[in-house]
């Protein structure tokens, strides 16, 4: 932690604008391959559980189905809509703002912690929320993922004269760092590793570019978008698609359980 970030308790602005159709067309993996995080989970009847990053809903659904009282929380008006018209208890709230208090037995999150890049904050209201021995459980990327995907936009966005600093909008942590800053948080940490996880993408690199990487691209009007995206797309080619033109992205998670302590 640096002294500027030492005091600074404003929440960060969103740089990532989502569409829901984009979301659902390229991003179904996020739903897909969540099924560990969520069996870490074991939501219970009557249990209340915070969905903190829920997007559009489609594991809070599954956690509703359980038989828990989840309540799912995002940014995104447009992905929130989507989860309103599943019939699901959604809110728009700032992650590193939570205002709940002793409310919920759980929090999860999929996917989405490491939007939020004052983990400090965000860390601080999941404790608040809980309610003593309450557990904590999510995957976000971790050290070292999409590092080939962040690499080539940097050296395309340079010879581009973009901002180097719209590339990764993300934290990812190590397990040292993670670990650290839950335990400094008030949580004891029961299970926490790196899991690589390379992902393969039905709607190929362009689809993910588009959908994850928007903050990135959507710094330049087109024509030069689409060039820029192309360009991204060649560098990559030879280390994230295969002969048979499967591309896959270099995804490393951290999936970690903790529990507040009392």
């Amino acid at each position: 932690m640096t002294p500027e970030t030492a005091f600074d308790t404003a929440p960060p602005k969103a740089v990532q604008r989502w569409s829901a159709s984009d979301y659902a067309r390229n991003g179904r993996f996020v739903h897909e391959l969540a099924g560990p995080v969520f069996a870490m989970l074991e939501a219970k009847p009557g249990e209340r559980v915070l969905d903190l990053g829920c997007g559009d809903g489609a594991l809070t659904a599954e956690i509703k189905a359980s038989g828990a009282d989840v309540l799912g929380v995002d940014l995104s008006d447009e992905l929130l809509a989507v989860a309103r018209m599943k019939g699901l208890n959604v809110r728009k709230v700032d992650g590193h703002a939570l205002d709940f208090v002793s409310e919920f037995h759980a929090v999860f999150s999929n996917a989405a912690l490491h939007w939020m890049r004052k983990p400090e904050l965000v860390i601080a209201g999941v404790a608040r929320a809980l309610r003593p021995r309450g557990r904590f459980v999510g995957e976000l990327g971790g050290h070292g993922n999409v590092a080939a995907i962040g690499t080539a936009m940097r050296a395309v966005g340079a010879l581009r004269n973009g901002d180097p600093a719209l590339v990764a909008p993300w934290f990812f942590p190590t397990v040292e760092e993670y670990g650290r800053l839950l335990t400094e948080g008030g949580f004891a940490v029961k299970e926490i590793a790196l899991v690589p996880r390379p992902t393969r993408l039905r709607t190929g690199m362009e689809g993910w570019l588009r959908t994850f990487g928007r903050s990135f691209f959507d710094q330049f009007l087109e024509p030069q978008r689409t060039a820029v995206l192309g360009e991204v797309i060649e560098l990559l080619r030879p280390s994230l698609c295969d002969t048979n033109g499967v591309w896959t992205a270099d995804h490393i998670r951290l999936r970690f359980f903790a529990e507040r302590v009392a």
